[in-house]
């Protein structure tokens, strides 16, 4: 088994599930156990970071900006994820994803995220998307899914509608000739 952890990957147009059409997903952790990723390209309507820290009562002593936080998946959509650079780190809460990115899911990195100690850059997620034991090989197998390696425009850029042709992009694929069941050569 290939350990996807902080790659990415990129619905095909034939994924069967409407959640995830053109979806770009981080891998954070990849086992034979499980696999856990954030959704990069679904903005939540009408809610900011600002806007959240705001409801959780979080206060800003910094302009925190104005970023939408994204929904990272349909599991534990009650629990807020961020991937951000690794000049913030929390013990015991921080996982390293790459080494460029790290994830915490912690009360302490949205503490940061409002004060002159926030990472560099961060991308806030509500929710992930979960597979269960060999169920992402399996999807692989069956071409639901590419893999690409991370950029940052991608992780924390905010043109969360090209996300997705602006990876296959990198991986010199036209959307346009991408058909929507796969074959094997």
């Amino acid at each position: 088994m290939q350990d996807l952890t902080g790659k990415l990957l990129v619905a095909m147009p034939g994924i069967g599930d409407p959640r995830f059409a053109r979806s770009v997903i981080l891998i954070c952790a990849h086992s034979d156990d499980y696999t856990m990723g954030l959704v990069l390209n679904k903005p939540i309507d009408d809610l900011t970071l600002p806007e959240l820290l705001t409801q959780l009562e979080i206060e800003q002593d910094i302009q925190v900006p104005d970023a939408y936080v994204l929904n990272g998946g349909p599991v534990g959509t009650d629990r807020g994820f961020v991937v951000h650079t690794t000049d913030y780190y929390s013990d015991n809460a921080t996982v390293e994803v790459a080494s460029d990115y790290s994830m915490t899911a912690t009360r302490d990195v949205l503490r940061a995220l409002a004060t002159e100690g926030a990472p560099t850059q961060a991308a806030m997620t509500l929710g992930y998307s979960g597979w269960g034991p060999g169920q992402l090989e399996n999807e692989l197998s069956e071409h639901a899914w590419l893999v690409a390696e991370p950029h940052p425009d991608i992780i924390f850029g905010d043109a969360h509608s090209k996300k997705w042709e602006l990876t296959l992009g990198m991986l010199g694929i036209d959307p346009a000739h991408l058909h929507m069941t796969g074959g094997n050569a």
